[in-house]
């Protein structure tokens, strides 16, 4: 019988407690957010056409040069989404391999369960559906709050709102305008 040795682990992370977050809560962030996309995959696009008229309607004043960026193709969400899932799977793996300490897994995390409050605050606004709202309430904000409080129980310290809702509408786009110029860029080489 072969026997191997163990190095055993030392400090908090080992025992489970202060700076251990299970990688189920790591991982839960790419789960949470590929449900969400999921439903946003399904109905941003349409969402888009209907909503842009809804919306110059109400905004008259508003330039039709932003209503026209409203509007978004199919390819451009598949694309965008694809973009983001390269950031988010990134996170999850970073929150992973640190257990959870990571400040890049933190900020995706926190800014993760802002974003759907910001989803149900757009419905609000809209006056009605937007891609994204049907799932913050049942799996983004749920998430979240399991997931803080599991960072909370480890000693560690969710990023700074203030920070993730500055650096979220800077995220979405960026790959919003990645997304624009590779469909077009396809697009023109058909």
């Amino acid at each position: 019988m072969i026997r191997t040795r163990r190095r055993k682990a030392s400090g908090p992370a080992a025992a489970g407690g202060a700076g251990a977050v299970p990688a189920a809560v790591s991982w839960g962030l790419f789960a949470a957010w590929a449900a969400n996309d999921i439903e946003e995959i399904l109905t941003m696009a349409p969402w888009s056409r209907t909503a842009a008229t809804r919306l110059r309607a109400r905004f008259p004043r508003v330039p039709d040069r932003v209503w026209s960026r409203t509007e978004v193709t199919q390819p451009h969400v598949n694309t965008a989404i694809g973009l983001m899932a390269l950031l988010m799977a990134a996170a999850a793996a970073d929150g992973a391999r640190t257990r959870g300490q990571s400040a890049f897994f933190r900020t995706a995390l926190t800014g993760f369960g802002l974003h759907g409050l910001v989803h149900m605050a757009q419905a609000a606004a809209y006056r009605g559906y937007t891609p994204g709202v049907a799932t913050s309430p049942t799996v983004v904000i749920p998430y979240s709050i399991w997931a803080l409080t599991h960072l909370r129980r480890a000693g560690l310290s969710p990023a700074s709102p203030v920070l993730c809702l500055a650096l979220f509408p800077m995220a979405t786009g960026a790959v919003h305008t990645l997304a624009r110029q590779l469909t077009k860029a396809r697009e023109e080489g058909r």
